[in-house]
């Protein structure tokens, strides 16, 4: 007789993958045991990529670096109960930054929750607000499996955002013993459906047109893109793109807009343009609630208004007019610093080229915003919450997109996530981290707190030294290890390939 949970499992994996999802992450565990064995089945048979990764937290950031890259679904295998749990941080970020996530929690059957079952808790309701789709699935049983096809189709048209903005969709597959069986083959199962693109979403027509002049700038936060520039461009106006923006080039984009905006220059800003969500400088933020504001919808980040002051938003935005060269020479005759921190961030952009740079949520993106000079470079961060979180995971995820990755962070962002470095099973990658390793929170420095409170609680509280050794940190997981105290020591050590940590050592002092 055939296995009910391996029948639904086999022809569940294999519908995503003849459906075109092909990135699957699995954690180990005893609920989720008839996924595994489909999936296992269609990984040895290089139907799919399947990455293992011991705990769900790092699982699912490397799972989101990868759906960041690509823009292409990851499919999250788990067992039941805090496994489940240990999702939330990157599903939070995926909802909040528009990645396509889709999650496969295993479950108890629903006979068995509310009753004191082991490793049961209300997976049901644990994403609750923040999935695009949730599907509680009953579990198969002999002559009643439910249909694949219809779920998968589902998931994956919801988390590409079909209809809406991508982000993370759950399908909570209960299962009841027996758990697993040798058959049916996943691969066989396959053999006999069609294979199927993965549907695009529709693109939105609607334009606005702006009037524009010389009080007009334009802003491009995580996520803006190449619209933003060609905007900026056509108007001949400024363009304060961050790091992450990916429109942080041509000659409309200004370096230092931050030491700008702190001049009398900014008093003549009457009109904003926002692409994607900038969520860096106070400045900016300060801005933007002075003035009249224009919003391009993002696909990804949606309506950004955190002004609560738009005045017009639309899904493409048209210049009507140009402004004079004066106002953008203007913005251009300020001078990024030039200190150790700037030294830093400049040089690992400069020495990026065609490689993916993650920003971690550290200072050093702060100071990247004030200095990097406009160049084409492919960036990601992690700013859809901007947490701290699994930015090691989502480095390696990245870089499983097929072109390796450099990652500039803080040495507490790496401790946060040191689970990540476990590199079992990842194999052919080149993850290079980039640590300033200023000895813990320096970014607290910029807050009020570190006048309101004398420096020794400041430093308990806040900067929270680290006393670890990052050789031996790098030798315990098997990366290589640099401790680098000069540019041209970081430009020789930025040529190594593989899992590399490049430790450089920066004064405490405020950046």
């Amino acid at each position: 007789m055939t296995n009910p949970s391996q029948e639904f499992a086999a022809s569940l994996i294999a519908e995503f993958v003849s459906s075109g999802v092909k990135n699957f992450y699995l954690a180990p565990g005893a609920r989720s045991q008839a996924l595994a064995i489909a999936a296992g089945q269609l990984a040895q048979a290089g139907k799919l990529s399947l990455t293992i990764r011991l705990d769900e937290r790092t699982l699912a950031f490397t799972a989101l670096g990868r759906a960041m890259a690509t823009g292409e679904p990851s499919v999250i295998i788990t067992t039941s109960g805090t496994a489940v749990a240990n999702l939330h941080p990157a599903v939070l970020e995926a909802h909040h930054s528009g990645v396509p996530l889709i999650l496969l929690t295993a479950d108890r059957p629903s006979e068995l929750r509310g009753v004191g079952a082991n490793q049961t808790t209300d997976q049901v309701g644990i994403f609750s607000g923040v999935l695009r789709g949730f599907h509680d699935v009953p579990a198969p049983r002999p002559g009643s499996n439910p249909s694949a096809g219809a779920l998968v189709d589902a998931a994956i048209a919801q988390s590409l955002g079909v209809s809406k903005q991508p982000g993370p969709v759950q399908l909570n597959l209960q299962f009841v013993e027996p758990l697993s069986a040798s058959e049916p083959s996943a691969l066989n199962v396959l053999s006999k459906l069609t294979t199927r693109a993965l549907p695009v979403a529709p693109v939105v027509q609607e334009e606005l047109e702006i009037e524009v002049d010389n009080h007009t700038v334009v802003i491009a936060g995580a996520g803006a893109g190449s619209d933003a520039v060609r905007f900026a461009e056509r108007a001949n106006l400024p363009l304060f793109a961050e790091p992450s923006s990916g429109a942080r080039y041509g000659s409309s984009a200004i370096t230092d807009y931050v030491q700008a905006l702190g001049s009398d220059l900014a008093d003549q800003v009457r009109r904003v343009v926002i692409f994607g969500k900038p969520t860096l400088s106070r400045p900016i933020i300060a801005l933007i609630k002075r003035c009249n504001v224009y919003v391009a919808n993002s696909k990804q980040f949606g309506k950004f208004d955190v002004g609560n002051n738009a005045i017009a938003a639309s899904w493409q935005l048209m210049p009507g007019g140009r402004a004079d060269g004066a106002w953008i020479a203007s913005w251009k005759n300020f001078e990024p610093p030039t200190d150790q921190r700037a030294l830093l961030a400049q040089a690992v952009w400069n020495a990026t080229g065609s490689i993916p740079l993650l920003f971690g949520a550290s200072n050093l993106i702060r100071v990247a915003d004030r200095v990097v000079r406009p160049a084409a470079v492919t960036t990601f961060a992690n700013r859809g919450l901007s947490g701290i979180d699994g930015t090691v995971a989502t480095a390696i995820g990245i870089a499983q997109a097929g072109n390796g990755v450099r990652a500039l962070i803080g040495d507490l962002t790496l401790i946060h996530d040191v689970g990540s470095l476990n590199k079992s099973g990842l194999r052919n990658l080149n993850v290079q981290l980039i640590v300033g390793n200023d000895s813990g929170g320096q970014i607290f420095r910029n807050l009020e707190v570190s006048k309101n409170i004398p420096s020794e609680l400041f430093e308990q509280l806040f900067t929270t030294p680290q006393q670890l050794s990052m050789e031996a940190l790098a030798k315990a997981f098997d990366w290589q290890y640099f401790e680098v105290q000069s540019i041209a020591e970081l430009e020789k050590a930025m040529k190594a390939e593989g899992f590399v940590i490049i430790d450089y050592k920066l004064s405490a002092a405020k950046a």
